[in-house]
């Protein structure tokens, strides 16, 4: 018999979400692959602590109904998105307003129908707004932003990628749209889903977060973060994760790792973080980074007795360090035990000294409530959580470096679950096609003995 070349088709290093989303691809396909994760877990950023009972995400990214890899990634069928009340709770001079909430469930109809009646209401409505204080103008102003998020909800992802490409905050100045109206609504919106709160991410990109929050509803996954990259990993076959696994060189043919020596194969795809991939292939670009601090609280009174119920609630006014925060176990139950409230409050950039009180003074005023019996339960800063678009900022970096050597991640398109899985759908697409792969490959000498994750 021939000597066995090959032990795998495709070794995937990194455990994320996408190189477990496309291990999902290319097994699919017939093509033999190991994921080798360094970590002890699964999951990468999209980790869930659990503390007595309570279910803590480290960074706690809003996700999108709307994100169609949520429903195209195979692995995902058993996934259940927690979505919050419709739009968002905007606290505005000791008030909260609720805006982006159209009728119809978020659809692009359901905009129009929120505009046609916002622009017929009786004047005497446009001065009772005005009077309370919303952050985002009366009642015109309002039918304005209406019918530009119904736009951009029924605007095509081509031609929003085709628009002239600036700083977000350039674009929203030029663009129109009142002043209030920026710094009441969109500026803290943006800075929620993208996790920039200067807003110098590529406008592109920008367009894209309003069309995904226009044309859907936020939401968490039930359980925890975790759970994306735990059901991608259970759906795999048996043996093919491998955890405690570290990669310290690649090539287009093998992977050497630090404890089991080298792994033959056909090709390599890189799934690892930009920084670490940079490491293994010096030359990648590494780019910059938002820091994204969360701070968990909690508090014995039940969930229905908080002012906020499911809603996110952002800060228009930026009077403290939280820029958005939310009862969750009120959109997850499953995230707290019966009978106690999770808080989960998020703060942008560098966190203040001290952070926690600070977090305190500003939620106590946020939920009009004293915070000072709270609970903290946790404090995770993650300094390089989302990696920064600024532009010029290609949506679509190259998956393919060269035959047998791939890289997918959200700093490859964007940086959202949406871009990590779509990333991923493109890297397993160019494996296949240069692999000709219809069938199984080549499998000779099993894997060296490793951990495989649960």
């Amino acid at each position: 018999m021939l000597e066995p070349v090959y032990q795998a088709d495709v070794v995937i290093v990194g455990a994320g979400i996408a190189g477990l989303s496309a291990a999902h691809r290319l097994t699919s396909a017939g093509v033999t692959t190991a994921v080798l994760e360094a970590a002890p877990y699964v999951g990468g950023r999209m980790s869930t602590e659990k503390v007595d009972g309570f279910r803590l995400d480290r960074i706690g990214q809003l996700l999108s109904t709307s994100y169609p890899e949520l429903r195209l990634t195979p692995g995902l069928d058993d996934l259940v998105l927690r979505p919050f009340a419709p739009g968002v709770l905007l606290h505005h001079d000791g008030r909260r307003h609720r805006a982006g909430a159209p009728a119809g469930g978020g659809s692009a109809r359901g905009a129009l129908h929120a505009v046609r009646a916002l622009a017929s209401a009786p004047r005497s409505s446009a001065a009772a707004s005005a009077r309370a204080g919303a952050p985002m103008g009366g009642a015109v102003d309002q039918a304005r932003l209406g019918a530009a998020l119904a736009r951009i909800a029924a605007t095509p992802v081509e031609r929003l990628m085709a628009r002239p490409e600036m700083p977000a905050a350039q674009a929203l100045a030029i663009r129109g749209v009142p002043a209030r109206t920026i710094d009441g609504f969109l500026r803290p919106l943006l800075a929620a889903l993208l996790c920039d709160p200067e807003l110098t991410t590529s406008s592109r990109c920008a367009d894209l977060a309003l069309r995904a929050f226009s044309s859907g509803r936020l939401c968490v996954p039930e359980g925890g973060a975790e759970t994306l990259p735990e059901l991608l990993a259970r759906a795999l076959p048996p043996g093919t994760v491998h955890t405690g696994v570290r990669a310290t060189s690649v090539s287009t043919t093998s992977v050497t790792t630090a404890e089991h020596g080298e792994i033959r194969c056909r090709a390599v795809l890189l799934a690892t973080d930009a920084r670490a991939a940079a490491q293994l292939l010096p030359g990648l670009r590494v780019p910059d980074f938002h820091p994204v601090t969360v701070v968990h609280h909690t508090t014995d009174e039940p969930p229905a007795a908080l002012p906020t119920g499911a809603s996110l609630l952002l800060d228009a006014d930026r009077g403290g360090p939280v820029a958005h925060t939310a009862v969750v176990s009120a959109v997850d139950p499953s995230r707290a035990p019966a009978g106690r409230a999770l808080v989960s409050s998020t703060v942008l950039g560098t966190p203040p000294e001290g952070v926690d009180t600070a977090v305190r003074m500003h939620l106590s005023r946020l939920y009009g409530t004293s915070t000072r019996r709270w609970e903290t339960l946790a404090v995770h800063h993650t300094a390089e959580a989302v990696p920064a678009m600024r532009p010029p900022h290609d949506l679509r970096r190259p998956v393919r470096l060269m035959a047998g050597l791939y890289v997918c991640g959200d700093h490859r398109d964007t940086s959202t679950v949406q871009g990590a899985l779509h990333s991923a759908h493109r890297a397993s697409v160019a494996v296949l096609a240069d692999l000709g792969a219809a069938g199984s490959m080549h499998r000779a000498d099993p894997l060296p003995s490793m951990r495989r994750a649960a």
